[in-house]
């Protein structure tokens, strides 16, 4: 059960962000949604920066979704690896990957599943999800092989996931 109640599904104030996060969502909204528009301003500013992470990053979909996955099941957040396992795929992901990143801590070591850059995200996903601080040469790694830019998109959905499965776990949202 939620902590915190959730809007109705058919909220609709206030219009203009409700109609961008059911855009955004083609068309509904999450149990997540109904949670965060008890304030339009964190809604507002939460649109805005996922959407960013979603959708207007360089860093390839498959990358940010096998971060997104192993932040899922590191924080024990079910509800944001559900939403996320099936992007993972779409995006070229494997049902051996979505497989793998159940467990994170063994697959940053399989090098069947996932390529040498898979697995330094997933370390780096570990890094910042268990003890905040970047083991050395890591970011390094993958700054020389992502440049600069995708190197921060990567670290920023790392960083913005985490935010989301506290939220979700602290709030007590369900999967719809």
């Amino acid at each position: 059960m939620p902590r915190i109640p959730y809007l109705d599904a058919d909220v609709r104030e206030p219009a203009e962000l409700v109609e961008s996060i059911r855009a955004r969502r083609g068309g509904h909204l999450l149990n997540l949604d109904r949670i965060l528009l008890h304030s339009p301003e964190l809604a507002t500013g939460w649109n805005l920066l996922l959407g960013a992470v979603r959708k207007r990053f360089e860093v390839s979909a498959q990358l940010r979704e096998i971060a997104i996955c192993a932040v899922a099941m590191l924080n024990r957040a079910e509800y944001e690896f559900i939403h996320h396992a099936p992007e993972l795929l779409d995006a070229g992901g494997t049902q051996a990957q979505v497989d793998a990143l159940r467990d994170p801590e063994r697959a940053v070591h399989d090098s069947i599943t996932f390529s040498e850059l898979e697995r330094d995200v997933i370390a780096l996903t570990i890094d910042m999800t268990r003890q905040i601080e970047v083991r050395p040469g890591l970011v390094e790694s993958i700054n020389a092989r992502l440049g600069s830019k995708q190197a921060v998109e990567i670290i920023a959905t790392i960083a913005s996931y985490n935010m989301v499965s506290r939220l979700l776990l602290a709030s007590g949202i369900e999967p719809e």
